[in-house]
């Protein structure tokens, strides 16, 4: 009985990791067996990274609550502490972006706190 390939699963699959890797530098994009390497390296790249932007994220919302909050004379952590103790629920991201984008609003939230 001859030897069966399936030629169309085998062919499927290789083209599936070209297709990944379409846009690589060089053999990276044409070479099956680089390529394949390449793309399970992306792979774990993006894995890893999903879960390090948010640490990035939540860095960059400190940061600019920390900045604003102190031209109102306040850290922030004692900022944190007050909005904690009056049962604010107002996460990071939507006090960065209050600090960054309507200073008036965050300056309110800041008096509410610390009052």
């Amino acid at each position: 009985m001859p030897r069966s390939q399936n030629k169309v699963a085998s062919h499927r699959r290789r083209k599936k990791i070209l297709e990944q890797a379409k846009g690589y530098w060089g053999a990276r994009s044409k070479v099956y067996t680089i390529a394949k390497h390449h793309v399970e390296k992306a792979g774990l790249h993006a894995y890893r990274h999903r879960r390090t932007k948010k640490r990035e994220f939540r860095q960059l919302w400190i940061a600019r609550i920390n900045a604003a909050a102190r031209m109102h004379g306040i850290t922030y952590s004692k900022l944190i502490a007050a909005l904690n103790a009056k049962n604010i629920g107002i996460n990071r991201k939507v006090l960065a972006d209050l600090a960054a984008n309507n200073p008036q609003a965050f300056a309110d939230v800041v008096k509410f706190a610390v009052a």
